[in-house]
């Protein structure tokens, strides 16, 4: 049989992948996106979740990558404002670190190196007096707040690849690329799905996106050299009870000359990370250490009044950066910048190292802007003002979103709303259209949880097991009952068998029929 032919196949789940996919399939491109695991199964949930532009990057004079991150920021924040929102941080003043001169040089920098128009401004505090510093130790008496961004980073992902399907892209998940063969202007791909059933398609170009795995898909899979190194660094974050009331954020700075942050999250919790360790293993089985979740407990610890304890950690998660390597003498250093390198030695193939997460839509439109002229399009660039699915609400306004929904759903308990809101945005219609109470939701699986929006998970956002629904399309994990996973995984299984019936019965009908 004839081998479908694709404009691009994409390899990689995570979010530089679905973001090339889908401004390519914006472009009216065909593409192909396969995902070895669960979209933003590994880099892209285990990031510190911010929109930044990287303030302590100054330091490293990486003004350009500060400056580029600075201009996404509000690009990101007015295509999602359900799922990224302004935060504001605070940075306690320790006279023993960098001096307060050096740090308002910064933060003017960091004010005006790109436009703002919903960010608030740097200013300095009086922590005596301001809310952000009843939690701190006595001595803390000065600081500076400054605006970055929070973005539910798995859900990033989701709604990209959710964006690329709509714009015609075909997305495939637990998919690995096990063979890429270059013959002329073609790459002939197999794909082996995780049963390993195995398919054979065709593309024009090749896009290596597999974070980690970048280096390992060009030698191994891809069979051809590359110019660029990564260096895999892993972050590490731990994630405690709630040590302050406030919605501000802080950042730490520590006498190793490494900064920490600590954010509220999730309404009951605070998120305390990142660390940075050369990683030599497996990508997919990176671990948080002791040593690490130790070190992070310390660190808060200097600064809190309430001293955080290892037993107090009750997730931990980490993940693995997959940096370009630029030979820097010490991991917190090297850069988050990107490159793109592009083998136009017969059917092209563009492999992406480095990145960011605030970075990922400018990075995928250089991406394809690189491979257009290859592929005979030319088609204008088109998602810095494009909302993402859920996004689309007047003048990007969450509150008055979420007003509406509250008036329109009242038999809905605030809680649970406010997660709709913020999980899905406007697509939350999809699975309350015609709910009056929450009977009509369906059968609720674990507390919260009810099936209306388990079933919009497995139908439209790629969700098969347990710890897709509880850590990656939400974060129900730190909520639901110790047994809550294994719950949730029988009545899976028990979904699965039931529908796989239902199409086998659907096809012997058909077949006697015909």
């Amino acid at each position: 049989m004839q081998q479908q032919v694709y404009d691009v196949l994409v390899v990689g789940g995570g979010i530089n992948g679905v973001g090339i996919a889908r401004d390519a399939a914006g472009r009216g491109l065909s593409v192909l996106l396969c995902e070895q695991d669960d979209l933003a199964r590994h880099t892209s949930s285990a990031s510190t979740k911010l929109i930044h532009g990287g303030l302590r990057y100054l330091e490293y004079y990486e003004f350009g990558l500060v400056r580029k991150a600075l201009q996404e920021r509000e690009v990101l924040l007015r295509s999602a404002p359900h799922i990224m929102w302004p935060l504001r941080f605070v940075m306690p003043h320790d006279r023993s670190m960098r001096p307060a001169m050096l740090i308002r040089a910064g933060l003017f920098l960091y004010d005006h190196l790109a436009r703002r128009e919903i960010l608030p401004g740097s200013r300095g505090v009086d922590l005596r007096h301001h809310p952000a510093g009843a939690p701190l130790k006595s001595g803390y008496d000065k600081g500076f707040i400054y605006s970055d961004g929070w973005v539910q980073d798995a859900r990033l992902v989701v709604l990209c690849a959710m964006d690329a399907r709509e714009h015609g892209a075909e997305i495939v998940t637990r998919t690995r690329c096990i063979e890429a063969t270059r013959d002329g202007a073609l790459w002939h791909v197999v794909l082996q799905a995780e049963n390993g059933t195995r398919r054979r398609v065709s593309a024009r170009a090749l896009v290596n996106a597999a974070g980690p795995w970048v280096a390992e898909f060009v030698d191994q899979v891809a069979g051809i050299g590359s110019q660029h190194r990564i260096r895999l660094v892993k972050g590490s974050h731990i994630v405690v009870p709630r040590l302050f009331a406030h919605h501000y954020a802080y950042l730490f700075q520590n006498p190793d000359k490494r900064i920490i942050f600590a954010i509220p999250y999730e309404q009951d919790f605070t998120l305390i990370g990142t660390t940075d360790v050369e990683y030599q293993g497996d990508p997919a089985q990176v671990r948080a250490g002791q040593d690490e979740i130790d070190y992070l407990c310390e660190m808060a610890s200097r600064y809190f009044h309430k001293q955080v304890k290892p037993g107090d950690v009750v997730w931990h998660y980490s993940g693995v950066r997959p940096l370009l390597d630029d030979e820097a003498s010490n991991a917190a250093s090297v850069t988050r910048d990107y490159s793109l390198e592009l083998d136009e030695c017969g059917a092209p193939l563009l492999s992406v190292f480095g990145g960011k997460i605030t970075t990922f839509r400018k990075l995928a439109e250089e991406a394809v802007a690189r491979l257009q002229p290859l592929l005979g399009n030319d088609a204008a660039p088109w998602t810095a003002t494009a909302p993402l699915p859920g996004g689309d609400m007047p003048a990007a306004d969450f509150q008055s979103f979420l007003k509406l929904i509250k008036t329109l759903h009242p038999w809905l308990p605030v809680r649970l709303a406010e997660r709709y809101a913020r999980s899905y945005g406007t697509r939350m219609a999809h699975f309350l259209a015609g709910a009056r109470h929450l009977d009509d939701l369906g059968e609720e699986i674990l507390p919260g949880l009810y099936r209306a929006e388990v079933d919009y998970l497995i139908q439209e956002e790629w969700a098969r097991s347990a710890q897709d629904i509880l850590w990656r399309r939400s974060k129900l994990g730190l909520a639901v009952p110790a047994d809550g996973e294994a719950v949730l995984t029988r009545w899976l299984k028990a979904y699965f068998a039931s529908a796989t019936q239902e199409n086998n019965g659907a096809l012997m009908a058909a077949r006697l029929g015909a």
